[in-house]
Order: structure tokens, then C-alpha cells, then sequence
């Protein structure tokens, strides 16, 4: 049985993993005021940034999708880790020694199962790089060279050799401790009618590290004219390798993407290179698969992608067909971005790596910054091969590139290219040509609007019950945490609840004084009292937990997920004053509280007094009479005095 990390060395990791640096690895943070940062949410896609990180409390949260938690949470749910395999990562990351219970540490047997992989690839890319100076592989070095790469490139990029037998790897991994079924769900061995054989054997390798530099898979390229695999050889899909989820380079342009606001894609590893090498250390391509929605939301999270700021994005395609049909399928999935979006092209079909070898590294430089809107590129795809001179080809080209422009959704721009569209084919009729796209445009949305009504009419679009207004399908019993909606707050009563707990939260010392006397009944709203119970469960405002990670012991003692998440939100939102609160804030807070809570006691009074009989029941209508009478007394009390009346 695995050991258990112990608590001192979990608690070591959190704080040496900064929220704000750990974060700041998937996504481009900027400062939202109050001391937060902002950006936009790996956990949904969204276009405006709603996910804030705190770096004084170490917490994060999206008021988009409500996703929080400390910088340990982060990297389970981003990377889909269990727990200790987080600890382990990020121990390794700040050379941390942990320790574990029950019989202390024993590597490869008390490691997460991701833990293990990334190692294995850590130890295999080694190993290649190691083989890339041995005699076997002077073909491989010969085809860097013949590319225009040194051995100091090589090594920059981690570039190394598989050696072409059918086990080495198989057995240095083994003589590391790895077992064949690990081999074999690593990827880097494929199972053979002995047992796991190398996947990889005689190639040229890349390793593919993920965004934080882990090595996660390898691309290989053939080398030998006996080699009857593919050109390119790709690690195949596996727990930490999703070839959709996965761009390379992205370690080493991720700065350079969030400094400048510009990304290069471009089509193979050796432009990368060529890329980087050259000045352009934006330059990321995709392994093994077409640029897709999921390469997109990386970019996004890194370019700060919203109405707030605009990057570029900028494709390198090869001149030829499958190059403008490479460029037509981004140009299909640009409108997700906000970004102006680029195409580069070089005019007799070099690739970078081609161009920098011809005409050297400048002539990388200016590739990129000759680029293209790709609107323009996609359009101007369609109508080559047209001919333009004749009435019939004009025509021709107009039916062909149309529905192109009338697909642009921003209704400005899809103008200006109709204008251009006619322009370029010479119809010399701008009124004819802007009126043919807008007739499909109007077309295509009396179409989808059909589509939407069939849809409503035809009741849900998934079987199935419908759902309750929990989530679930019918009625059920809200757990602590359950929510039962969000919290309206455009209400003053709810606002000052919400505010209280933040202040309890982020600012304990400010109300100290009285927090504790405010019973879990004068926060009404159910989530707002499972906080106030949750503060109540850490100690209260005078525990000393309070002095020494206060936010972490609420957090703990909340009682399910949902409370912890809310307790995450209010930890993160900023007061609702400019700068930070004083005790003068404070006050008016819990004054307002109190009277909120007064004003529902005396209705609650008044209702019991009104069906009281005086006469039958003198006594008890006296009594409650004289509660009314002392309620309204504190309440102006309230008023009158402030926050010394509490």
C-alpha cells in the first residue's frame, strides 16, 4: 500500500508553489486591482477574462464557472492529477524532499500513475539525446545539418536518436524500474509477440513537452529509405498525451506568445526550429493533427484573447493546395477569436525551415511580418484558378468566394470584404456584389434560425426527463453546500451577507470584535450560512488559526465541495470599496447586518402580537408588546450610533 505524504510536506509544497507563477504557466494573467490578477478560465472557454487569482491568499476562482481552490487544486483539475500526484510534481518542481508515512518512501512503487509516466519519458528523452552522438546515428545528425541545425540546436530542443534494435529502450526503462505495462501505457513501447518492443527504433526525436516543460510524448522522423512506417511517427494518445490538447514548442514560445500578443503556427517540428532560431520565438506547431478548438483555447488563455486586448495569430502554410486547404480549415474555426488572425505565406512555397536554410534567418523574420488577414488569404484562395478576364469566370469566382465573405459574422468587416471581393474580380459593381453576399448571409440565418425552431419545438435536444432547477431531474433536498441558485446581489439584504463574510474572510482582524456574536441565523441565505458555520467549525475570529493560515482552516472545515467552492469565491472577490476596507467600512457592514436582522425579528413580532388576544392573553401580549418596544430601541440604537451600539 502507497504511503501517505505527510501534512508538513504537503503543507511545505503549497506554500513554496506561488498560485500566481503555477497558474501563470497555463494561461496570461494581468493585474485585475485590489492585488489580483485576472485571465481567462482554462476550466471553460469564455472570451471576457472572469477567472481571478489571489497570489497574498494563494486561491483562485472563476465567477464564470465557479471553479476554485488553492494552487494544489489547480494543477488536479488542469491537469487532471490525483492528489498526490500533484504534491509529487510540484515537489519535484521546487526540489522538495517529500516524506511519506507508513513505512517511508519507495520510488516507482508509492508514485501516481502520471508521476510515473512523465518520468519514464523524462528518463527515454535522456536516453535519445545520449544516443544521438553514437555511430549509429550519424544519418540523424547528418539530417540536422543537411536542415542547417548545430549540435548546440540540437541539444537547445532536447533533440535525439532511437536506436534502430527492437528493445533498447524496452530494456534501459526495465533496468530503471519500469514495469512492461507501464512501457506500454507510456507509448514508448507497443506490445510485440514477446512481450513490449520499442515504438520508436531508428528515428530522429523530438520530445513534446507540455505547457510546464514535462516531456509527455515524442515525434520521430524516418530516416532510412528501409523504414516502411510513416514520414512522422507520433507518440500515441495516452493518460498524459492528447495529441488535440498538445502543441509544440509552447514551453518555449509561452513568454514570447504572452509578451508580444503574437503566436506563429506553423506545420513541423523543424520549422519550429527554424522559427525560433530566426528571432520568431512564437513559433508553436501542432503533433500530428490539424490546428483545432482545443489548440485555440490555448492560444486564447495565453494571449489574454477578449474585448480588452487583441493579439495576432499569424499560420505559416506551405504555398501549395494542402497548404490553402490547411489555411481554409483555421479560417473555418478563426471566428472563435477575437484576435486579428494572419496568414504567411511564402511565395514559392518554402517553409521556414526551407527559407532559413536559402536565405537565412531575416528572410524568417520577414516572412511573418509580410503577413496576410486571413479572411483575405481564405478569399482570395477561392477565386485562384478563375479566369477573371472572361464574364463567365467572373461569375464563376464571385458563386465560389461569396459564401466565404458572407460567412464573416462581424457585420462591418463582412461589408469591407464584399467591397474588396469586387475589386479583386473587377465586376466594377460594388452595389451587385455586396448585395449577393448579403443574400447569403440572410440566407444562412433564416436557415439556422429554422433549425433553432425546430429544435424548441421538438421539446429538449437530449432525451430524457427534464431537468429540476437544481440540475437534476425532479425535485430532491438541498445538501449543505447546494446552492439552489445564485445569490441576487442586487439585494441589499444578500449584498451584506456576501460582504460580512468576505470581510471575516479576507480581513478577519477588522470585525473581530463582534463577528463571532452574529449567530448563523442572520446570514438567511442557506449557502451564506454553511460559510458561517464552516468559520464557526475553524475556531471562530479569536482561534489562532486566524493569525496563521485563516482562509485554509475555513476551507477545511467547510462541509462538502459546494461550501469549500463558496468559501474559495468570497476569499478571491474584492470588497466593495475602493482600496482596501478600514474599520470605518467594516462597521457600516456590520451595523447594516444587524439592522437587516433586526427589521425581519420585529416583523416576525409584529405578525405574533397581531394574533395575540389582549384580553385572553394579557400576559404574553405584554411580554411580546415589550419585545417590540426593545427591538425598535436597538434598532435606532443601530442607526443612531453606528458601529459602537454593536
Amino acid at each position: 500500500m502507497a504511503g501517505r505524504i505527510r501534512d508538513e510536506d504537503v503543507k511545505r509544497v503549497r506554500e513554496a508553489a506561488r498560485i500566481e507563477d503555477v497558474v501563470g504557466e497555463h494561461l496570461q494573467l494581468r493585474n485585475a486591482g485590489g492585488g489580483n490578477l485576472k485571465g481567462l478560465c482554462p476550466f471553460h472557454d469564455e472570451k471576457s477574462p472572469s477567472f481571478n487569482v489571489s497570489p497574498a491568499k494563494g486561491l483562485y476562482h472563476c465567477f464564470g464557472c465557479q471553479e476554485g481552490g488553492d494552487v494544489l487544486e489547480f494543477v488536479m483539475k488542469v491537469d487532471h492529477l490525483t492528489f498526490s500526484e500533484t504534491v509529487e510534481r510540484l515537489a519535484a518542481q521546487y526540489n522538495i524532499e517529500l516524506r511519506y508515512e507508513e513505512g517511508g518512501y519507495t520510488p516507482g512503487r508509492q508514485q501516481g500513475q502520471r508521476t510515473r509516466l512523465v518520468e519514464a519519458h523524462k528518463v527515454a528523452a535522456q536516453y535519445f539525446v545520449e544516443q544521438l552522438g553514437s555511430a549509429e546515428a550519424m544519418v540523424a545528425r547528418q539530417f540536422l545539418a543537411d536542415r542547417g541545425f548545430t549540435q548546440a540546436d540540437a541539444e537547445h530542443f532536447g533533440i535525439g536518436y532511437a536506436p534502430a534494435g527492437w528493445e533498447h529502450l524496452v530494456r534501459f526503462l526495465r533496468g530503471r524500474g519500469y514495469t512492461p505495462e507501464e512501457l506500454l501505457t507510456s507509448g514508448l513501447a507497443s506490445e510485440g509477440r514477446k512481450g513490449p518492443m520499442d515504438r520508436f527504433r531508428g528515428r530522429l526525436m523530438w520530445p513534446i513537452r507540455d505547457i510546464s516543460g514535462d516531456v509527455i510524448g515524442f515525434g520521430a522522423r524516418r530516416l532510412r529509405d528501409d523504414d516502411n512506417g510513416p514520414k512522422y511517427l507520433n507518440t500515441p494518445e495516452t493518460p498524459i498525451y492528447k495529441k488535440s490538447q498538445v502543441l509544440y514548442g509552447l514551453d518555449l514560445a509561452k513568454k514570447d506568445i504572452a509578451k508580444s500578443g503574437r503566436a506563429v503556427v506553423v506545420e513541423g517540428y523543424t520549422d519550429v526550429m527554424a522559427c525560433h532560431l530566426a528571432g520568431v520565438t512564437g513559433a508553436i506547431a501542432t503533433c500530428g493533427t490539424s490546428f483545432g478548438e482545443d489548440h485555440i483555447k490555448i492560444l486564447r488563455r495565453l494571449l489574454m484573447d477578449s474585448g480588452e486586448f487583441r493579439g495576432e495569430v499569424i499560420y505559416t502554410f506551405d504555398g501549395d493546395a494542402a497548404g490553402q486547404k490547411a489555411a481554409l480549415r483555421a479560417f473555418e474555426e478563426d471566428q472563435k477569436f477575437v484576435t486579428r488572425t494572419f496568414v504567411a505565406v511564402e511565395p514559392n512555397g518554402m517553409d521556414p525551415c526551407d527559407l532559413r536554410q536559402a536565405r537565412g534567418d531575416q528572410a524568417v523574420r520577414d516572412l511573418v511580418d509580410a503577413r496576410v488577414p486571413l479572411f483575405e488569404f481564405a478569399i482570395r484562395s477561392r477565386i485562384m484558378g478563375y479566369d477573371l478576364g472572361t464574364a463567365e469566370g467572373r461569375v464563376a469566382a464571385l458563386d465560389a468566394a461569396a459564401p466565404i465573405v458572407a460567412d464573416i459574422k462581424d457585420q462591418a468587416l463582412r461589408h469591407t470584404y464584399a467591397v474588396r471581393l469586387d475589386s479583386w474580380l473587377g465586376f466594377l459593381d460594388e452595389r451587385f456584389v455586396v448585395g449577393r453576399v448579403g443574400q447569403l448571409a440572410r440566407w444562412k440565418r433564416e436557415r439556422a434560425a429554422r433549425g433553432d425552431q425546430r429544435g424548441r419545438d421538438g421539446g429538449p435536444a437530449q432525451g430524457g426527463p427534464q431537468q429540476g432547477p437544481g440540475g437534476q431531474g425532479g425535485a430532491g433536498q438541498a445538501g449543505p453546500g447546494q446552492r439552489g441558485g445564485r445569490p441576487d446581489t442586487r439585494d441589499p439584504r444578500h449584498m451584506v451577507q456576501r460582504e460580512v463574510l468576505k470581510l471575516a474572510l479576507q480581513y478577519p482582524a477588522l470585525v473581530a470584535r463582534v463577528f463571532d456574536s452574529y449567530g448563523v441565523d442572520e446570514f438567511t441565505l442557506p449557502p451564506y450560512a454553511s460559510v458561517r458555520t464552516a468559520i464557526d467549525s475553524a475556531g471562530g475570529m479569536n482561534c489562532p488559526a486566524v493569525q496563521t493560515g485563516w482562509i485554509p482552516a475555513v476551507r477545511e472545515s467547510a462541509a462538502d465541495d459546494a461550501v469549500r467552492a463558496l468559501v474559495t469565491e468570497l476569499a478571491v472577490e474584492s470588497v466593495r470599496t475602493a482600496g482596501a476596507p478600514d474599520e470605518a467600512y467594516a462597521g457600516e457592514c456590520l451595523v447594516r447586518l444587524r439592522t437587516f436582522s433586526a427589521d425581519r425579528r420585529i416583523l416576525d413580532v409584529k405578525s405574533r402580537l397581531q394574533r395575540l388576544d389582549p384580553a385572553a392573553q394579557a400576559e404574553e401580549y405584554a411580554a411580546t408588546f415589550q419585545e417590540l418596544l426593545d427591538l425598535e430601541k436597538y434598532r435606532r440604537s443601530l442607526i443612531d450610533g453606528g458601529a459602537a451600539a454593536l
